[in-house]
């Protein structure tokens, strides 16, 4: 295939251009300004979100990080307590009552509006397409049950670190269905049995035996047997549709390797040999020998907290970001991303910054009505009979009161000495 064919535009505009490069160029202009139309509505909307989620930490007295219910989300703003605004100065402290929710939300805000939305493929790696920008943005902060390119990085350990071993192992780990291994399926009903013809040069890659294949197609409960150009399976008491579905179903079966890996790359790291995934499984993935438990990561969050741990989480949630922020040549902040990891995992569970998240769990009813829903959340605290403490931001500012952070945080107190009154003296008039 020729540049031309893929879409490369040779010709200039002072030349003419060709019809297809003329429609190619249309092409790519349209994608543009789609791209500015849709980016818009969707960085202000993950900003309001942030907003809405984070407006009530702040820094107190002792240094802690703390939400409205003084819950700890931080116990040192950034790990190390500076100030970001004043970090070029000699005294970078940050000062109780600092609003950093805020200033974390616009920080992410004004950046994702910068952002391209498209996503692009890993440069130099064939077919592997990863989510970048402000999509995967989104994704991270709404803690998605699945993102739409999981992916891992598996490293290898010293003995396992060379180009064979790590080419064996990623073979090793591939995931193999059986359609990937089959030249052809026929269904005949006749008979009552679909056989499957196999395709010899597709089994020599992926090593497998076809005993093997047998005996893992029975452990699944099929009824199987086959000789070494085809395996047959008996359907005897069932329907032609049955038998269709059956057909589905096996084609399917995983034959080899790990659930869900469906793409393995060997690549190097440094001196390292890293086989790249597309696919999530961390679970099985660590008890592979030669793998190096305590470097392979996954950009699935929710995988590695299952596996790891909340710590594990919250570290993922901040290298996810970085990454995206990287890839656009885009400059945040570390302890802002510091503080929406912790936002989002200081309750031992990952929650995303959406109203079934972080703002559902906001003891405030007018700060979670003015988010989203605001009918039924009303219902449910007329219903149990609930009270606001009215000691977030949002409420008191629909109320016309001081909010409690920055110059609000502090109270006053005043001793009074003597008689609160002072009386006037009683000075004689004159006759």
């Amino acid at each position: 295939m020729s540049p031309e064919a893929r879409g490369f535009i040779k010709s200039s505009f002072i030349k003419g251009l060709k019809p297809t490069e003329f429609f190619f160029g249309a092409m790519t202009g349209r994608d543009s300004l789609m791209d500015t139309a849709l980016r818009t509505p969707k960085s202000g909307y993950l900003y309001r979100r942030l907003v809405s989620a984070l407006q009530d930490l702040k820094v107190e007295y002792d240094g802690t990080v703390r939400d409205a219910s003084e819950n700890i989300i931080q116990f040192v703003y950034g790990d190390d307590g500076k100030d970001v605004a004043k970090l070029h100065l000699k005294d970078d402290k940050i000062s109780p009552g600092e609003a950093i929710g805020v200033v974390t939300a616009q920080s992410f805000g004004e950046a994702s509006t910068q952002m391209v939305l498209r996503t692009f493929h890993f440069a130099g790696v064939a077919q592997m397409q990863v989510t970048l920008g402000l999509p995967r943005l989104i994704e991270i902060l709404d803690a998605r049950k699945k993102p739409t390119t999981p992916s891992m990085e598996i490293y290898l350990e010293k003995e396992y670190n060379n180009e064979k071993d790590a080419k064996t192992i990623a073979e090793k780990i591939k995931e193999v269905t059986l359609k990937e291994i089959v030249s052809e399926i026929k269904i005949d009903f006749a008979n009552k049995k679909i056989e499957m013809i196999l395709d010899n040069k597709a089994l020599k890659s992926v090593h497998v035996g076809v005993g093997k294949i047998i005996e893992r197609l029975n452990e699944r409960g099929f009824s199987v047997k086959g000789n070494e150009q085809k395996i047959i399976i008996n359907a005897a008491n069932m329907n032609f549709k049955e038998m269709y579905k059956l057909k589905e179903k096996i084609k399917e079966s995983t034959i080899s390797g790990i659930k869900d890996i469906s793409q393995v790359i060997v690549t190097t790291k440094g001196k390292d040999f890293v086989i790249l995934t597309s696919g999530s499984n961390l679970k099985e993935i660590m008890q592979i020998k030669g793998v190096d438990k305590e470097r392979t990561t996954s950009n699935d969050i929710h995988d590695v907290e299952q596996v790891l741990g909340i710590e594990a989480a919250r570290a993922t949630i901040i290298n996810e970001i970085k990454k995206v922020l990287q890839g656009q040549g885009l400059d945040i902040n570390e302890r802002h991303l510091k503080l929406v990891a912790d936002a989002m995992t200081s309750s031992g569970i990952v929650k995303g910054v959406t109203r079934m998240g972080i703002i559902s769990d906001k003891a405030s009813i007018l700060a979670r009505a003015t988010f989203e829903t605001p009918d039924k959340q009303f219902i449910s605290a007329t219903m149990q009979g609930a009270t606001d403490e009215l000691k977030s931001v949002i409420e008191n500012i629909l109320l016309n009161q001081v909010i409690p952070v920055g110059t609000g945080l502090p109270g006053l107190l005043v001793r009074v000495q003597g008689p609160l009154v002072i009386k006037e003296e009683k000075t004689k008039k004159k006759a």
